[in-house]
């Protein structure tokens, strides 16, 4: 039975109207939780796409940089080394296979990769995934409600390889770079240092110049400033490079003298980055160098590899007037003197000797073939010690590569497409002209590739 204080207590409360929006509120709160669930869950596979481009950039520069002087399968599991170190497998599951890296060329220009896996060390391709049927997808949280329980997310890079200008055909020191008067600087020649450079008065640098050091607020001027070295200021850049090509000395000492074979490096192997046609024998020759100082070039052969030790005889030797060192290599601890007259082209001369004058002359030498930047003729000269060529070198399509300093005197419009890079101070005392082949006729010259972010 209800009593009449039953009843009214029953109907003030069906006429209350505090819970009115308590229906609303609920659909209110569950989609806010739906929208906050659907952020959290994409907000995740956006972190986890961060994680996997970090890996994938990872890996791919590992993989282009093994390849440069190793095998595509010994790249390639650089880069799964370099991939699991960043995203282990016991917690993010199996993210990059051999299958997911591929080397090959890439067009830039629009945006095109062609994978040559076997051949090219160009550009490297590399995804890096998580997906549900591999069983490491990124899981959801809400979405796993209505059955979506795993984003497929896959972060894909590509690397590409270069090679500085400057290393091609230029100057570069990791020291200071001294240019002295009197020089002229045809346009695309490139002059670098890693400390700085410095310039004498009345030099022309032709538009297309570069001039660079880490800041170019550094550059050593005359009292005249830039008033008298026409053309410097606009040549002037900001630029730092590691001088990669200096640490591979002992590779090219290996590809000669003890692998000629070796696919990647060997003198003898065709499709080594190193490859000289002209050598056709690989037994050496053995040059004997104890006793007179200069060098008799009837003991030389055309196409052959040629070893001379010096072991305690701390005399140099003589490449004299009249010594033609013509499709050959040298290979010696010995310190060299050339003298004018020796003719050298299409030759590659290499020192173990680490004297700051392993290299000199005190002549007038010429170092390569005259021949108007066409191919053939160059010479690549490499010396653990210093280069002092004291008076009126010319260079022609050649490279010297010394991991001392460099000293030089260029002749009057003696140099044309040179690369002289020095692992200490470069001193240029000039008075001529530096021409500019644009790599022409500069194929052998030995290069360390560079590696970019392409895509």
């Amino acid at each position: 039975m209800v009593t009449p204080k039953v009843s009214a207590a029953v109907l003030r409360f069906l006429s209350r109207e505090e819970g009115g929006i308590t229906a609303l509120s609920l659909q209110v709160f569950m989609a806010s939780l739906v929208l906050g669930g659907l952020a959290l869950d994409f907000g995740n596979g956006v972190a986890s796409k961060t994680q996997l481009q970090v890996a994938a950039d990872a890996a791919a520069h590992a993989a282009i940089y093994t390849r440069e002087l190793r095998s595509p399968e010994e790249a390639k599991a650089a880069a799964l080394q370099i991939a699991a170190l960043n995203m282990p497998g016991g917690k993010y599951g199996n993210v990059l296979t051999t299958e997911d890296i591929k080397f090959g060329r890439w067009k830039p220009d629009t945006q095109v990769f062609t994978v040559d896996d076997a051949n090219a060390r160009d550009a490297v391709m590399v995804a890096v995934k998580r997906h549900k049927a591999k069983g490491n997808g990124v899981s959801t949280y809400l979405l796993g409600l209505v059955g979506f329980t795993a984003w497929d997310v896959t972060s894909e890079t590509v690397f590409e390889t270069y090679y500085p200008t400057c290393f091609r055909e230029g100057f570069v020191a990791q020291d200071r770079v001294d240019m002295q008067s009197n020089g002229h600087f045809t346009s695309g020649f490139c002059i670098h240092s890693q400390n700085h450079v410095s310039v004498s008065s009345n030099n022309t640098f032709e538009p297309g110049v570069v001039v660079s050091m880490p800041d170019k607020r550094d550059i050593e001027l005359p009292s005249s400033g830039f008033t008298s070295n026409t053309g410097l200021q606009p040549a002037l850049r900001d630029g730092s490079y590691q001088i990669r090509i200096l640490n591979r000395i002992d590779d090219i000492i290996r590809g000669i003298e003890t692998d000629p074979f070796d696919p990647q490096v060997g003198i003898m192997a065709q499709g080594s980055q190193y490859y000289r046609s002209y050598i056709t024998n690989a037994s050496p020759v053995t040059i004997k160098a104890q006793g007179a100082t200069s060098l008799d070039s009837a003991k030389f052969k055309t196409g052959r590899i040629h070893v001379m030790d010096c072991k305690n005889d701390q005399s140099h030797k003589q490449i004299g007037a009249g010594f033609s060192l013509v499709n050959m290599v040298l290979v010696t601890d010995c310190r060299l003197q050339f003298a004018a007259g020796a003719v050298i082209e299409n030759a590659v001369i290499v020192t173990k000797n680490t004297d700051p004058k392993s290299f000199y002359a005190s002549s007038d030498i010429v170092i390569g073939k005259d021949d108007n930047c066409a191919e053939g003729g160059d010479v690549q000269m490499v010396t653990l010690g210093g280069v002092e060529f004291a008076a009126k070198v010319n260079i022609y399509g050649s490279q010297i590569l010394a991991a001392g300093d460099i000293s030089m005197t260029a002749n009057a419009d003696g140099i044309e497409g040179v690369a002289l890079v020095s692992g200490g101070k470069l001193d240029v005392t000039s008075n001529g002209a530096f021409g500019f082949c644009d790599g022409a006729g500069m194929n052998n010259n030995y290069a360390a590739a560079y590696f970019r972010l392409a895509r």
